[in-house]
């Protein structure tokens, strides 16, 4: 199946080519073709980057960014650290703390997701949604409520290759509460299956997703939610403290963030909610042209504004959630050319926009 979705990527490329050279508003020699890693077809960032090839094309840009379907964030971080021909040549959707825990791949703790260690600066072009799944979870059973009532009870969560929906949730818990595939039922499985399976009964807790933006004025509450709020019955949150998120930074090195969202953004949330965060990025190898960075860089941002009104995932869009976390250590050069000649390459005074950092190689 997945080779047979592969083919629908490729022939995807295909049709995006054919586009560029059919339409009257890209002359034949204007437009440079970059593929872009994403995820596997169906999720949101393939439907939105479609949506965004397209919008480039139509307004004749210099680049255009192809989406490539994989199998998942995890798998582009090890495909590009070892395909020296796409470090020079693509751009690949990450997170920052996947970034960081790769360095840790193969260790006892990551060997079931990053068999081998990944330990590349990887160098950043812009931001996109913030991602909360996996560092808080959702429940009908409202008497479990810490994640350490969870042990020894049935825990759905996403597939290993799934970074926010199966890895981050399974170092949480396991690093954190002690709650390990020993003493608790722990299922991994697709976010339509796990999310089906708590609506069911056959789960204690499951993965909630919920997208945001480094103010959390926006929101993102993607259609498996909606579900749970179509079946009427009370869906209860178990959260974590920021002392939970800090003991997971510290045994990765990583910037998980920690926050509090506010009552009522999600179905049945009552109360504030502690919830831990990781920021989604376009990245790129060292290697990788300067001068292609930098138009790569302009033509989202010039393109950004359009794509609020054509995709659910762009609706969080803004110059700061592009740039939060992007510092001189950690963005590629021509990304940062591009922001200082946009004028957005400034200090955020949002706590939030710390600066992505890289853990110490082996």
């Amino acid at each position: 199946m997945f080779f047979k979705k592969m083919r629908f990527s490729k022939a995807l490329s295909a049709v995006a080519l054919g586009a560029m050279t059919l339409s009257g508003s890209v002359s034949a020699n204007a437009a440079e073709t970059v593929p872009i890693l994403l995820c596997p077809f169906g999720c949101g960032p393939m439907a939105g980057d479609t949506i965004m090839m397209n919008q480039l094309i139509k307004d004749g840009s210099d680049v255009v960014l192809l989406p490539q379907e994989t199998p998942g964030y995890m798998y582009n971080i090890r495909e590009m650290g070892r395909n020296e021909r796409k470090q020079k040549s693509s751009v690949f959707k990450t997170e920052d703390t996947l970034i960081q825990v790769a360095y840790a791949g193969g260790s006892k703790e990551m060997k079931e997701f990053v068999p081998e260690p990944v330990q590349v600066p990887w160098k950043l072009l812009y931001g996109e949604t913030w991602w909360a799944q996996g560092k808080f979870l959702g429940t009908y059973d409202c008497s479990l409520k810490t994640m350490s009532d969870l042990k020894g009870k049935r825990i759905s969560l996403g597939l290993r290759g799934q970074s926010d929906w199966g890895v981050f949730p399974r170092l949480l818990l396991e690093e954190v509460f002690g709650i390990t595939p020993d003493n608790t039922d722990i299922r991994h499985m697709s976010p339509a299956q796990l999310t089906q399976q708590l609506i069911d009964g056959a789960t204690d807790a499951a993965i909630i997703p919920l997208g945001a933006e480094p103010n959390f004025k926006e929101f993102m509450i993607p259609g498996v939610v909606r579900q749970h709020e179509a079946t009427g019955k009370k869906l209860c949150y178990i959260g974590v403290t920021k002392e939970n998120i800090e003991q997971l930074n510290k045994k990765f090195q990583a910037t998980w963030l920690h926050t509090v969202l506010p009552p009522n953004t999600l179905p049945h949330q009552s109360e504030p909610l502690g919830i831990g965060v990781n920021r989604a990025y376009a990245a790129v190898h060292a290697s990788f042209d300067e001068e292609k960075a930098y138009k790569t860089v302009m033509a989202v941002a010039k393109i950004a504004p359009k794509m609020r009104e054509l995709h659910a995932l762009w609706r969080v869009w803004s110059p700061e959630l592009m740039t939060c976390g992007l510092s001189d250590d950690n963005a590629h050069p021509g990304a940062v050319r591009a922001y200082k000649e946009l004028g957005w390459w400034k200090q955020s005074d949002n706590p939030l926009c710390t600066p992505m950092t890289y853990p110490a190689a082996n």
